[in-house]
């Protein structure tokens, strides 16, 4: 893993207070203040990359989507293919909770 090199207290320390947030609106304060506007853009438009190569677009329709450079998704196509399939994980972690979620509001609207 590229992140080995950057291993240790400080960044543990960091991923602790990821993984502290408890709601969409403390995560949005805190990377509000922990990061760029340009800086979120980015993460958030590789984990768009990820989703939409996962669901076999090419390159000329996510670039034209989201903006993001041939390099870019170049990138992320590597992580998906030869990585620590963590976008694989997070992505289907989401598709799951958005499956459940819409289970129980097409149950409560019975």
């Amino acid at each position: 893993m590229q992140i080995d090199k950057l291993r240790g207290k400080a960044l543990d320390q960091l991923f602790e207070a990821i993984l502290s947030l408890e709601t969409i609106e403390e995560c949005y304060r805190f990377f509000d203040d922990l990061c760029t506007v340009n800086e979120i853009q980015a993460m958030t438009q590789r984990l768009e990359v990820a989703r939409m190569l996962r669901n076999d677009k090419t390159y000329h329709a996510i670039e034209t989507e989201t903006g993001a450079s041939t390099a870019t998704i170049s990138r992320v196509k590597r992580c998906l293919n030869y990585g620590n399939d963590s976008y694989q994980m997070v992505l289907d972690r989401i598709e799951k909770k958005h499956r459940q979620e819409n289970r129980a509001e097409e149950d409560s609207s019975e």
